[in-house]
């Protein structure tokens, strides 16, 4: 997992020293960050490629500045990675890397010393907690770094001591070292000196960066450096923030370059400088502060990269396009960004950037669409199928349902409450409990007509993580159309795809309870519009239910897919059998393939080689960008999670909620360098996090999962239809109101006795 390069021993405080050891041992291929990209095409300052900071190291992961979190920096991402350290001075003058002022946030000082907390003015604000300036170097020696962000994982905690700058250096030996400064003033009210420690440290340790937030500081610091190489940053705040040493704005100072020029190299800002966001986390234009700074003779590098945060809906929720958005649109590029996830700036920098969109070659990984581009727009809408062929997806989907009259449409759910707005509309009371469709209460599409769903609904988006405040796109929750099947085939035919899939579910009961035959429909429909005799898309067929893809394989040629719905450990010899029977390719959940406990990969199952051994392609789903849908193993980073299973696992093609991810995937430059490819682009190693972790930490073991058996496999075949599709009639059964009138209640037990006798109630 975390590349192949030995970067020295990790301090005795550590835990897991062994596990680490002999991962270390195993590992020596180191990839470097600009090995795809020349010097000269880019448009920082000086036409090098932009460089990557780890803020504390690997922070996303690791308590900030620990030796994990340092080191794994280089096992996990690029090899000229610049190491940052946020200085705090200890109350004999040693400087020690913290990420806060206030050191019990990263720390379990309020543990060690209950007693420890003060009050001190901090740039004329009062502020309380624990200090730095209150303590030895030794008296800190038993303290232990913690993960200071609530939301990511504290199984790391505890496990690491306090380094000094010059443990860094001499553990990690990074290429180069960031310092920043910060609250000089502060020092100097306890009798300290930031100024005298940077002189006396740089007699020991090269300094290849110090960045400041305070004018009065890095400006003397900045002559007394005069002979040396360090560069010296100026550091912006918030714009609304004061500058301690000037009384003005961080904003009103971003005015003046000129004046920061005559004491700096080079400037870090927020990334909001840049790349304004509105109050609704939407982008606004960019500004000309990089090309300003430029002109100046300014680096810029941006600062406030964390792939777990909340960024810009303009993004989908992937940090890789955040990345590109300030390295390579063709109008500028930062000069560096300080990041918490150091390997996904490393990938967008070596493998992403200057890179062509090719929407004409679909090759492996197979990308196929999971109710459209569904991680922008509502599910099956016309926005989100234009949105996944923009995207370059190479096969769009349409689950069919079946309305009222007897209408095919592509709608995610069969329950209009799951992804329409039927709750709210006249239709709100045509409720019922349907036993073989769910557990609960819903309107189905059979109980509307096509008429009074596309004229009387919106749809609604997916927000499959909204437990954790996770929204798609909320300026379009309602937006775009509903699709009938043939107006969704209709608008694949003339596209850049190599096919389209069409899934189907609850045939059994369509036929048996309300005489419709939804596969005899579908065919009609792939033969009406003109797929069943064309060989430009490839038409495949989705089902979990076997004696569905029996029919199809039956009556047609198309491509079957046969989606195993539930997480499994292997496929038993027999099982497989069966499914070559009626099934070209399988689709099997992440779990299936790299299960998990506790957010944390625990191994890999056989499954895929298993089906592929048979002959069988395997393809994974469902794939989501929100960074709480992936392990922790794949670094909150969606790319990861791809290059996963595509390198990884071996599977030949994906199923996801955002298509454009997944293809700026395949394209990126270093998909074909195979044992060459850079460190940050290989597979995880998995069940690495888990060998770092302290035994007390570990998560409990995962309950096994089952084997696809063949019984799991077989169905009866499907039962007769009394109607026949495109008739023109009622599909369902005869409605005790006229359409559009106010529906009639019953409870759900009329409803299953009604079933039993061989009838449904609509209702």
């Amino acid at each position: 997992m975390w590349g192949r390069r030995f970067v020295g021993e990790l301090s005795s405080s550590s835990s897991c020293v062994a596990a680490f050891f002999l991962l270390l041992l195993a590992l020596d291929h180191p990839g470097l960050v600009t090995a795809q990209t020349p010097k000269g095409s880019w448009q920082t300052l000086t036409g090098n490629a932009p460089v990557v900071i780890a803020k504390g190291g690997f922070s996303g992961i690791f308590p900030d500045s620990s030796d994990l979190a340092y080191k794994l920096t280089y096992l996990a991402g690029s090899s000229d990675t610049i190491l940052w350290c946020d200085v705090r001075l200890t109350k004999d003058g040693v400087g020690v890397c913290l990420p806060e002022l206030t050191i019990n946030n990263g720390t379990n000082i309020d543990v060690v010393y209950p007693q420890g907390k003060k009050n001190y003015p901090v740039n004329g604000v009062p502020t309380s907690g624990w200090f730095s300036v209150d303590y030895s170097i030794n008296d800190l020696s038993p303290v232990l770094l913690m993960q200071g962000v609530l939301s990511r994982t504290n199984r790391f905690d505890a496990s690491s001591v306090i380094l000094t700058v010059e443990d860094v250096q001499k553990q990690v030996k990074p290429p180069a070292l960031w310092l920043n400064i910060q609250h000089d003033m502060f020092y100097t009210q306890h009798n300290l000196s930031m100024r005298s420690y940077l002189l006396s440290l740089s007699k020991r340790v090269i300094l290849n960066y110090v960045s400041s937030a305070e004018v009065v500081f890095l400006s003397s610091i900045t002559r007394t450096f005069k002979a040396t190489k360090t560069k010296f940053i100026f550091r912006f705040l918030d714009k609304a923030a004061i500058e301690p040493s000037t009384n003005q704005t961080y904003g009103s100072l971003s005015k003046n370059l000129t004046f920061i020029k005559t004491f700096a190299s080079g400037i870090l800002v927020p990334k909001q400088y840049i790349w304004p966001v509105t109050s609704d986390l939407y982008l606004q234009p960019h500004t000309s502060f990089v090309l300003d700074a430029h002109k100046e003779g300014l680096e810029v590098f941006a600062s406030g990269f964390a792939n777990d945060a909340l960024i810009s809906y303009n993004y989908s929720y992937d940090p890789l396009a955040e990345y590109l958005s300030f390295i390579d649109n063709g109008i500028f590029s930062v000069d560096g960004v300080l990041t918490d996830f150091p390997k996904t700036a490393s990938e967008a920098i070596g493998c992403f950037s200057h890179i062509k969109a090719n929407y004409s070659e679909h090759g492996k990984p197979l990308v196929i669409s999971h109710n459209g581009a569904s991680g922008i727009y509502p599910d099956c809408t016309d926005l989100a199928y234009q949105q996944a062929v923009k995207d370059g997806v190479d096969v769009i989907d349409c689950p069919v349902q079946m309305t009222q009259d007897g209408t095919l449409i592509c709608m995610s759910s069969i329950n209009l409450i799951d992804v329409t707005t039927v709750t709210t509309s006249p239709f709100s009371s045509r409720s019922s409990v349907i036993p073989e469709i769910q557990g609960g209460p819903g309107i189905f599409t059979f109980n509307l007509t096509w008429e009074e769903i596309s004229k009387n609904l919106k749809p609604t988006i997916s927000s499959p993580e909204v437990e954790y405040q996770l929204y798609r796109n909320p300026r379009y929750k309602n937006g775009g159309n509903f699709m009938k099947l043939s107006d969704f085939l209709d608008f694949a035919k003339d596209k850049a795809l190599s096919g389209v899939l069409i899934s189907i579910e609850n045939a059994a009961f369509l036929a048996e309870k309300l005489g419709y035959s939804v596969t005899d429909g579908v065919i009609k429909a792939l033969k009406d519009s003109g797929y069943s005799n064309q060989t430009v898309q490839e038409v495949t067929i989705q089902s979990s239910n076997s004696s569905v893809l029996v029919k199809f394989r039956q009556q047609t040629k198309y491509k079957l897919l046969y989606m195993v719905d539930e997480s499994i450990s292997d496929a038993a010899p027999s099982s497989i059998a069966d499914i070559k029977q009626f099934a070209h390719s399988v689709a099997v959940s992440k779990q299936s393939i790299f299960p998990e406990t506790w957010k944390f990969v625990v191994g890999q199952t056989e499954l895929v080689k298993t089906l592929k051994s048979a002959g069988l392609n395997v393809y994974v789903y469902l794939l989501r960008n929100e960074f709480v849908s992936q392990p922790w193993d794949f670094l909150s980073d969606p790319t990861v999670e791809i290059n996963q299973y595509v390198q990884g696992a071996g599977v030949d093609g994906i199923i996801t909620d955002f298509p454009g991810t997944a293809t700026v995937y395949k394209r990126n430059a270093c998909s074909k360098l195979g044992d060459k490819a850079p460190t940050y682009m290989l597979p995880v190693q998995v069940g690495d996090l888990l060998g770092l972790m302290a035994p007390e930490a570990l998560p409990p073991a995962l309950a096994p999962m089952p084997v696809l058996e063949v019984s799991d496999v077989v169905e009866p075949p499907l039962p007769p239809a009394s109607q026949k599709p495109g008739g023109g009639g009622n599909a369902g059964p005869p409605a005790s109101q006229p359409s559009g009138g106010p529906p009639r209640s019953v409870v759900a037990s009329a409803i299953s006795l009604a079933m039993l006798c061989g009838s449904l109630l609509l209702i």
